[in-house]
Order: structure tokens, then sequence, then C-alpha cells
């Protein structure tokens, strides 16, 4: 570049939230060493952002990213996102009026209705990075119920910003194939194959390469762990929250428990151990074969290392077409075989393709027991192939700056 290009990216989410820093800032990170002037907005729960925010920092500064972090408001409820969409929008002129930018990257909804009015304001170019059908997501997680009237006029509302920012905006960024052909498949005005670019969640394949761990540690969490060399360990990593099945899954473990006795179900998350606890005592697991931890996201590659095999059970529904597991791509990348269910985003496409796991075509006993009495359909070279080949964090950041460098050299 001959000079120097600038962009601001809009992120509801907060950089001091997990999903901040694996699914934003390593993305960030590269588009800055690429030659890019970028100043990030982001919304910051209090509690998170007094406990990590000098970390957030650090990271910011030594990749000369000039981070604007905002206060992340939740009640009351519409009136507190309103608050916060007229707080982001404030700091984006202020940083428009001292330091212009010929970009804006917003991430998912929230942050789009702050671009769109940046775009028509100030006639810079605005990237779409959807995320995933917001709106039908609320609605499919019962979080927006349509028979509420105030529900209902939120979710028309944002079905019709939806529309426009896929037809208005210049270009669109998917999740999934799954997610793009639906989009296709509806007809807009200015929204053709060439405007939207697929680039899944992505991971970084140097921190989730066992070979770049040191053994002593994975013995000591395995210590600390309580485990033994024959015990059989069934692992889940990240939040339960919304869309996971935990009852699903403990129902799964119980078939692997049955074939193998000495099966363990092991929780990476910041979940509290004891919702865990009521589902497993409800489905009569015995708590000393669950176990539940949480630890900052560099451990969790050592804490994969443990699972003999990887579960995660994703309720399928509409919205979840555009969704892109982020666990998906660590989980093959640390080459441990995988169980999940069909119908989330390209998930069970990318399992058979590259050969990493099972696929549970229904929520059933008999389909759990079936697949735990059968050995998993897994190469280990092809599926750790397939997370460099679909997952790569550097492959993300270089369609994300042929993106940038078709959007900032038109006219």
């Amino acid at each position: 570049m001959d000079e120097v290009k600038s962009i601001l990216f809009i992120s509801y989410d907060g950089m001091t939230d997990p999903l901040g820093q694996s699914q934003v800032l390593p993305y960030l990170k590269g588009l800055s060493a690429a030659g890019y002037k970028v100043n990030l907005i982001s919304c910051e729960k209090k509690e998170r952002f007094s406990q990590f925010h000098t970390t957030i920092q650090v990271i910011c500064d030594e990749a000369n990213i000039n981070w604007h972090p905002i206060n992340y408001t939740k009640k009351p409820p519409l009136f507190s996102t309103i608050w916060d969409i007229r707080q982001i929008t404030k700091k984006a002129k202020e940083i428009y009026e001292t330091q212009p930018f010929q970009l804006v990257h917003c991430r998912s909804y929230i942050a789009a209705l702050v671009g769109f009015k940046l775009k028509n304001k100030f006639g810079i170019k605005l990237l779409f990075d959807m995320r995933g059908f917001w709106a039908d997501e609320r609605v499919d997680g019962n979080i927006w119920n349509l028979k509420n009237p105030i529900y209902r006029l939120i979710y028309n509302y944002f079905k019709r910003k939806e529309r426009q920012f896929l037809e208005h905006s210049d270009h669109i960024i998917s999740l999934t194939q799954n997610g793009k052909n639906e989009l296709l498949s509806w007809g807009l005005k200015n929204v053709s194959e060439n405007k939207i670019t697929v680039i899944p969640c992505c991971v970084d394949l140097e921190l989730f390469n066992k070979r770049n761990l040191n053994s002593d540690i994975i013995q000591q969490k395995k210590i600390e762990l309580n485990f033994q060399e024959s015990d059989y360990i069934v692992g889940y990593v990240g939040s339960i929250g919304t869309w996971y099945m935990l009852p699903e899954m403990l129902d799964y473990f119980k078939a692997v428990k049955r074939n193998k006795p000495t099966a363990k179900f092991l929780f990476v998350t910041g979940e509290a151990p004891h919702l865990i606890h009521k589902h497993a005592l409800e489905k009569k697991i015995q708590l000393k074969d669950i176990i539940v931890t949480s630890c900052q996201h560099k451990e969790v590659p050592y804490y994969i290392s443990l699972f003999n095999e990887s579960v995660f059970f994703i309720r399928p529904s509409y919205s979840k077409k555009a969704s892109s597991p982020t666990k998906q791509g660590e989980i093959m990348a640390m080459g441990i075989p995988l169980v999940c269910n069909a119908g989330v985003g390209d998930t069970d496409i990318i399992v058979e393709r590259y050969q990493s796991g099972s696929i549970v075509r229904s929520f059933t006993t008999q389909s759990y027991q079936e697949i735990a009495q059968t050995k998993i359909p897994f190469d280990q070279v092809t599926t750790q192939n397939g997370a460099l080949e679909f997952f790569s964090l550097n492959e993300g950041v270089e369609k994300y700056k042929m993106v940038y460098l078709s959007l900032l050299d038109q006219p």
C-alpha cells in the first residue's frame, strides 16, 4: 500500500471477553501488521474490564491498535442497548474528526447500526461482518418471544435493518457457506455471489498445536485433575449458555460410560460448576465422573490435549445455518476426535470431509449408543490438515486483507 489506510472496527463484544481475545484481536493484529491503521471500539463489561484491561491494552499497544473501550450497559433492557449505540456513535464520530478512516468494519448487527450511520454521513465504505442471523438467533434461542408485541416490533425492526445492511453495505462476511447460500436465496438487490466472502471462526494454529505444548505442564494438569492413565476423557470446551445442549451431551456421556467404565467428562468452561452438577445428578451421573475447570484462553490447548474425544451438541435451528463454532477448529487443530450434531452451519460437512469424527443425526439413546460402541471415524493427519486448510488464522487474515484491498482501492 502506498499510503496508510485507516479503518474503524466496531465490536459490541468486549475485548476482555474470551471471544474478543480469540475472534477479534488476532485478526486485527494481522491487519495492523499488514499496514492498516486500526481504531477499535468495543463494549466492555465492568468486572472483566477491571480484571483484564491492562492485558488487552498491552496486546493492542504492541500491535499498534488504537483501542477505545466504552462501558457496556445491561439494564434496563432495550434502553441500555440504545444508550450503548449512542455512546459508540459518539466515540466513532470523535475518532473520525481527528483520525479520518476510509472503512468501518462492523461485527454483527448492533455495530452495523452505527456503521450504517457513518456510511451515510461520511461516505465511507461499510463492511458488514454479520456473524450469523442475529435477530433470528434471538427468537430461536427463546430470548425474544414473538408473542410479546414489544419483541415482535424489535424483531421486525432488525429484519428491516438486516435487509438494509445487506443491500447497502460494500461487502458482507458470512461465517459459513450454508449461511451464504441462504442469503443468496433471498433475492435481495445488490447481494451477489461476489459480494459475500466466507470466513469461518479461525484458530491460531501456533497456539493450538500439540507439538508446541510443554509435556511437563500437560502432566501437571493431569495430576491437578486427578486423572489416571486408564481414564478415558470426554471433553467439552467453552460456555454452555443458550445453544449448547447440556442434557443431551450428558446422555451421550452415559452411553460412553456404559462402554468405557473409566470414562470421565471434563468441562473446560467459565460456567458455574454447580449448574453442570445439577444436570448430571438429574441424569444419575456420579459427580466423581464430572470435572469442571476454567482457564485463560492461552491454557485451553493444554486441557484439550487431555481429551480422548470431544463432544459438542448445538441446538439445530434456522438461524444456526450461519454459525461457525470456534471450538471446532481448535479441537481439529489439536488432532482430537469430534462428536457433534448435524444441522449447524458447515460443521457436519467439515467433519465428514476431513474424517474428524462422528455426526449425531438424532438425539436418542440408540443413536448415542451406536456411536459410543463404534470406533470413531477419525484420521488425525487428515483432521489437522483440515484445520490448516479451513480454520487457519493466517488464511482468515489473508481473506480479510483481500476484502480490504478490494474496498479501499475502489473510488
